[in-house]
């Protein structure tokens, strides 16, 4: 199952990297994010969240409001003292923004994947999705 699981996040991030390739600027995701996962500050990561978003960390998946989600990333945090983020890979076009990231901790390393859509102007992220990094895949 977990496999199956992984298999669906890669092609499904494949898709969306297709998709989104190209056209637009990856400039427009703000800095603040790198920087709160490189602190492991979730007060300052959840600044970017949506009113409602879908946050998958590790085996659990849900849709949480902007609090209920900052306080999951905090234990997340607690749980797993951030060393070093760093991008693999960012796109987007007009109304959305994509990241994909490595994020380094004390416990191992966690693949990041985050969408943000243009929301009155401002990059929000609507998914947050944090999972083992498994790169044989």
């Amino acid at each position: 199952m977990l496999l199956d699981n992984r298999i669906f996040t890669v092609i499904t991030w494949i898709i969306i990297s297709l998709m989104l390739t190209g056209a637009g600027s990856s400039r427009e995701i703000p800095d603040g994010i790198a920087d709160s996962f490189n602190k492991g500050n979730s007060r300052d990561l959840a600044r970017h969240f949506n009113n409602n978003i879908e946050l998958v960390v590790l085996d659990n998946a849900e849709v949480y409001s902007k609090s209920q989600a900052e306080l999951i990333i905090r234990d997340f945090f607690s749980a797993n003292k951030p060393v070093k983020f760093a991008y693999l890979h960012k796109g987007g076009k007009e109304a959305s923004r994509y990241g994909i990231g490595n994020l380094e901790t004390g416990n191992g390393d966690f693949r990041v994947y985050f969408l943000l859509k243009i929301t009155d102007g401002t990059p929000l992220i609507h998914l947050l999705r944090i999972e083992l990094a498994d790169d044989t895949l």
